[in-house]
């Protein structure tokens, strides 16, 4: 996927004289071994599937293509490009799961896919070689042997025993690619979850800042009901959500926090073994370079940098005051002000919004509450993106 899709056209005969061309025929494929569901269901792959012929060993973990760079909406594909290879073959055709959550957590890396997807094909009984073929070849190839082997086996106990494989995923936090559905969060939950942050991002004074407000919409959008309690507050929600966005703004004390806590040096030696060096990439603006363009350029930082992070940590009660030589920086300005102006603008939409024009005037009142979620990124991309977002901003609250 890093250089775009490949495909490995592999044809087997008895005798090589039997082998006349070097690509599969159209719909003339006994086995696809998908290791991308985006490369699978491309018209290059499902030219050549035939339902009753063809089988499908298929990857269900999508890595994400050079699109979500561009597009910050983007949603991987991976399920309907399942749901696409099986309208094609039928049902009893594919045989998909993750393998890449499979290679992360078995092997250390990702990279591992591939032998555990053709481990998992020769254990269906869909390759017509010889095991002991395989690992004199993948010896011959004399790269990572035992892992590959390693990997291989883990792939024919997938196919054997899903249901014993599965299980070691879910046990392991760092299976990350391991979806695990949820009943979506109520109201209270979104709540108090960001209340814990944000305690933890600055302190309680700053928390109970967020919940007052929150509370104060609460209030409002219950009068515009009549005083009804009802579960679903949309209005609130909204502002929930993205109230704490702007609030929980990433700047060096949070970078610092979430880097010196624990949880991230536990994920690492949980991804990790043996001796490494960790470094770190980052653009400090009070030192950072700049490119042509004005913007900030990172710069490695060794281990030593994490010495630093907890100190700097501590000194999060710095942030907003005086003291604080970094909130003086444009990008701390305007997060800074984006908080300010958030709070203002609802305070005036609640001014306006009343039972009476609520059917006129909610649907404006909500696409306002829902602002920051178009202000995505960090540094110059964060203040383009605030840029182009405060003419739509204007233009909803012009409408109020």
């Amino acid at each position: 996927q890093k250089g775009g899709a490949t495909w490995s056209h592999v044809l087997i005969a008895d005798h090589q004289d039997d082998i006349r061309t070097t690509r599969v025929g159209m719909a003339g494929a006994d086995l696809i071994i998908g290791c991308d569901p985006i490369v699978s269901a491309n018209k290059e792959t499902t030219m050549r599937m035939r339902a009753g012929r063809t089988h499908v060993a298929l990857n269900a973990h999508s890595t994400p293509t050079a699109a979500f760079v561009k597009n910050a909406n983007w949603q991987n594909p991976s399920q309907s490009c399942v749901d696409s290879i099986t309208a094609i073959v039928g049902k009893d055709g594919v045989s998909a799961f993750n393998a890449d959550a499979l290679a992360t957590v078995m092997m250390g890396d990702s990279i591992y896919t591939n032998p555990i997807m053709l481990g998992f094909a020769w254990q269906k009984g869909w390759i017509p070689l010889q095991k002991a073929s395989l690992m004199r070849a993948i010896e011959l190839n004399a790269v990572a042997v035992d892992n590959n082997k390693t990997a291989f086996e883990w792939g024919c106990r997938a196919a054997h025993n899903w249901a014993e494989v599965e299980p070691l995923l879910k046990s392991n936090p760092f299976a990350v690619s391991v979806i695990d559905f949820k009943k979506r969060d109520s109201l209270e939950d979104i709540i108090s979850k960001r209340i814990e942050f944000l305690t933890a991002y600055q302190n309680a004074a700053y928390a109970s800042k967020y919940i007052e407000f929150v509370e104060k919409i609460r209030s409002k959008e219950l009068s515009l009901k009549g005083g009804v309690i009802v579960k679903v507050l949309p209005l609130t929600e909204a502002v929930a959500r993205n109230l704490f966005k702007l609030m929980a703004f990433k700047d060096e004390y949070e970078v610092a926090r979430l880097h010196s806590d624990g949880t991230f040096e536990k994920k690492i030696a949980g991804m990790f073994e043996g001796d490494y060096k960790l470094n770190y990439h980052l653009a400090p603006p009070l030192i950072a370079e700049k490119n042509d363009r004005g913007e900030l350029q990172k710069q490695q930082f060794g281990p030593w940098m994490l010495t630093s992070f907890k100190l700097l940590a501590k000194l999060k009660g710095l942030r907003g005051t005086a003291f604080d030589i970094f909130g003086k920086t444009a990008e701390r300005r305007m997060e800074r002000a984006l908080v300010a102006d958030y709070l203002n603008s609802m305070d005036a939409v609640m001014l306006k919004l009343t039972a009476e024009n609520a059917q006129t005037l909610f649907p404006i009142a909500l696409d306002i509450a829902r602002i920051p979620e178009n202000i995505k990124g960090f540094g110059h991309v964060k203040e383009k993106n605030a840029a182009s977002t405060r003419l739509k901003w204007d233009a909803l609250m012009a409408q109020i």
